[in-house]
């Protein structure tokens, strides 16, 4: 998977002309949007089969501080998928630099109604392609 670029806005920072932490949530959002697209299973297409995926846990570590204009490289890894909930870590770099934070984000999928959704019964090629995604991560 190709990993997700973020150049750093000029908005984005804070009195100190720091990134706000509260960005790299965010970014862990606009990367796995992005994620779940390259996969061919972007949001538009689960929202149009009547799901939707709220996050159920997150963790961040922010290791450096990051500025304007910054190109923030972001890669996703999927750790985990159980059929019923996801796991994904992400590493976030500097553009030619280093680590300048780690984050796991969890997810469900549940219907319009907020049922959760039993993704190998409600949507077994979605599962399909997160069991490989999986598979081929553990390889590597």
């Amino acid at each position: 998977m190709n990993a997700y670029r973020h150049t750093v806005q000029y908005y984005e920072t804070d009195r100190m002309g720091i990134v706000h932490h509260s960005n790299y949530i965010r970014w862990m959002e606009e990367a796995r949007v992005d994620y779940l697209a390259q996969l061919g299973w972007g949001l538009e297409r689960l929202e149009a089969m009547g799901s939707v995926s709220p996050a159920t846990y997150l963790d961040a570590k922010y290791k450096q501080t990051t500025t304007f204009p910054d190109v923030i490289s972001i890669q996703v890894t999927l750790t985990q998928f159980t059929g019923v909930r996801l796991r994904l870590h992400y590493v976030m770099t500097k553009e030619g630099g280093p680590v300048v934070f780690e984050g796991n984000s969890e997810h469900c999928f549940q219907d319009q109604q907020g049922h959760i959704l039993r993704l190998r019964k409600a949507f077994p090629a979605f599962a399909q392609a997160l069991d490989q995604q999986l598979a081929a991560g553990q390889e590597a």
